[in-house]
């Protein structure tokens, strides 16, 4: 890509750190509007937008296209890590969400582990139908992010009492353990609070 569209070591980086302005200026907004939206939706943005826009990558033709792409693609992503965490304390309770966290977070180096060969792999494409091997290898990383976030429209459900494959007895447990974290957000679905909730509210008063 540097040496295809002539970029100098100075307008890669700023390429590169501007993604990280951008990235921590939406990160706030974006898990307010997480909140308000529900995490499925949410989530599910971020991850077709960030996929969008990670493939507009292969478009990129010179040192201006290059940084209003980086910049709306860490727009695109802000709040996605805060937001899975968020989104985890909807569905498990304080005593395993340490291991919870952490099993999500070793996703990151085995991401990184998995990800680089599979690059590597991809530069190998260069020529194929007329495009770079770099083009064809933010395309192709980018399709499983729109794929995997139009699944989670269909999979995720914003908190478990939401989830309609839950019966009444796991969604009042639910609340329970998730005390103030498992409203139902989808219209119609009411749960009956637990036992534990109703005495941890009159305990506060």
């Amino acid at each position: 890509m540097v040496e295809d569209l002539h970029f100098s070591a100075t307008v890669f980086g700023f390429g590169a750190g501007i993604f990280f302005v951008s990235c921590f200026l939406f990160e706030v907004p974006s898990n307010l509007l997480l909140e308000k939206f529900g995490a499925r939706r949410w989530i599910a943005r971020i991850m077709i937008t960030w996929g969008v826009l990670a493939g507009a990558m292969a478009l990129v033709t010179g040192p201006r296209s290059l940084y209003l792409v980086r910049f709306l693609l860490g727009a695109a992503e802000a709040g996605f890590f805060p937001g899975v965490i968020l989104y985890l304390t909807y569905w498990f309770p304080a005593e395993y969400r340490a291991r919870i966290v952490g099993l999500f977070t070793v996703a990151i180096p085995v991401s990184s582990f998995l990800g680089s060969p599979i690059s590597a792999a991809l530069l190998g494409t260069d020529g194929w139908l007329g495009l770079r091997g770099w083009q064809w290898m933010f395309i192709l990383e980018a399709a499983p992010a729109v794929l995997f976030g139009l699944a989670c429209l269909a999979v995720l459900s914003d908190r478990p009492a939401d989830a309609h494959w839950l019966d009444s007895r796991r969604a009042r447990l639910a609340a329970e353990k998730t005390p103030g974290r498992s409203r139902p957000t989808a219209p119609g679905r009411t749960v009956e609070p637990a036992a534990g909730v109703v005495e941890q509210a009159r305990a506060g008063a």
